[in-house]
């Protein structure tokens, strides 16, 4: 399996929550020097719910799935997302 970058333009920071343009998957590398938590909020009719939150060592890369308009979020700079896709 392979990623595609799917984006345009650059990774960004998730210290704002994004739906990185709709994104169904997202690339997640944390430059932060040190854990950082990544979040991803569920879209709802009220508004978006706390779906999940983990923790993501320093220096990792990875590869999150959620819906085209649930945002992602991390809690300092240093945490980047870029939207990807996979093929076989």
């Amino acid at each position: 399996m392979r990623s595609l970058l799917v984006g345009i333009g650059t990774e960004v920071e998730l210290l704002v929550a994004t739906t990185l343009d709709k994104a169904t998957v997202v690339r997640v590398i944390n430059l932060a020097g040190s854990d950082q938590t990544v979040s991803i909020a569920k879209s709802t009719t009220t508004g978006y719910a706390s779906t999940a939150t983990v923790t993501l060592p320093d220096n990792t890369i990875e590869f999150f799935e959620k819906g085209a308009n649930d945002v992602i979020s991390a809690q300092t700079n240093g945490v980047k997302g870029f939207k990807v896709g996979f093929t076989g």
